[in-house]
């Protein structure tokens, strides 16, 4: 197996990496408190948990006519959304707790829910995390090629539509995740910055495993017990579940990084990126609605994802603490730090972005628009 070759220099922000790695032990140290997780996200975990299988608990046990099933179904994917992003996120970053056995048990949520934690390892905390932002390997910017996400990928003639589609859009990622993404990254040949990549033979297994385990649970055992509501009408709730979650999610990750301001770098012939990989993430990545505790309690601080791309081994629940220490040395040393006060600004400049690499892209179609960050 080999990979892509990008490399980034190691030296050119080293005053600004040193003083905030510095700064932010500092604050974990000076109040004795681990960098992992606490009572209140322990809490949280609970919540969310409770909140996805209890709906389904209810759906089998009370056997609802079709709107309250649709009605159980729509707060189990608010749940399903919630432990992604709160619960197994942070587990298979191995921020959730010091203890490696306690971070792949919570991970194996994410298994259950029908996605395959380690592939996710790959395509997020290794490619995602280390390349963000660059075309061709950073897999975030391929979700699908009916939407163009960065000033360097090829343009086509749809894409002068996907602002009017790209929301529906990420409302089917969890659907597609579970019955095809997994299955189609782990019979590609190139991934990423990986080519010729191999999975051992037990990943394999765990798969096919995992993908019918979550098939029985969530379809057909509701199909089978469920007599108060025709087999298509549990469909449309399980359809209904699925888009709730893929929009939650789909939305919220397009919120750090395909918005204003965030940069899409390339390599240069040689593979070379022009700045240090620290600086590299705060380049391409963007903080939202930092103030709003509810959302910041909901999304697992992927609100705070400056944080998170820097320290990703920090468990979620610190990085409002975290946020300003990053903040105020970034200013110190004139590195940026983008950030939309609200999440509905955040909103808007993501669509001002569909746009841009959309309808006005392909208006200027034929000039020199490629490889070009946008204002």
């Amino acid at each position: 197996m080999t990979t892509s070759g990008i490399t980034f220099p190691a030296r050119n922000a080293e005053a600004f990496v040193r003083e905030l790695k510095q700064e932010v032990d500092q604050y974990f140290k000076s109040r004795g408190i681990s960098t992992k997780a606490n009572a209140g996200m322990v809490i949280k975990t609970a919540l969310l948990v409770l909140l996805t299988f209890g709906s389904y608990g209810l759906v089998l046990a009370l056997n609802p006519t079709f709107w309250p099933l649709l009605g159980l179904m729509v707060l189990m994917g608010i749940g399903f959304a919630g432990i992604g992003f709160a619960v197994t996120h942070d587990a298979l970053h191995g921020a959730y707790s010091d203890n490696p056995k306690v971070n792949a048990m919570i991970g194996r949520l994410f298994d259950v829910l029908g996605a395959n934690g380690y592939l996710w390892k790959i395509t997020h905390n290794v490619i995602h995390h280390t390349y963000t932002n660059i075309e061709g390997v950073d897999e975030d910017l391929t979700v699908s090629p009916l939407l163009r996400l960065s000033p360097n990928s090829p343009l086509l003639w749809i894409h002068r539509f996907q602002p009017y589609y790209a929301f529906f859009a990420y409302g089917l990622s969890t659907l597609f995740w579970v019955f095809g993404k997994d299955y189609k990254y782990f019979f590609q040949k190139n991934l990423g910055p990986y080519q010729d990549k191999k999975h051992p033979t037990g990943e394999w297994v765990n798969l096919f495993v995992t993908k019918g385990l979550y098939y029985i649970w969530a379809l057909i055992i509701p199909l089978v017990l469920l007599t108060n509501v025709a087999w298509w009408q549990y469909l449309v709730a399980f359809l209904v579940m699925h888009l709730v979650a893929g929009f939650i999610l789909g939305v919220i990750f397009q919120l750090a990084h395909v918005v204003e301001g965030p940069e899409f770098p390339a390599p240069d012939e040689h593979g070379r990126m022009e700045d240090q990989w620290l600086l590299h993430e705060m380049e391409t990545t963007a903080n939202f609605a930092r103030n709003n505790k509810l959302l910041t309690w909901y999304v697992g601080g992927l609100n705070h994802q400056i944080e998170h791309h820097l320290f990703p081994k920090v468990c979620s629940v610190h990085y409002p603490a975290i946020s300003s220490i990053v903040q105020r040395t970034a200013a110190k040393h004139g590195v940026p730090y983008y950030e939309n006060p609200t999440l509905m600004s955040a909103v808007r400049s993501h669509y001002r972005m569909l746009r841009a690499f959309g309808p006005e892209a392909w208006a200027r179609r034929g000039s020199d628009v490629t490889r070009v960050a946008p204002a």
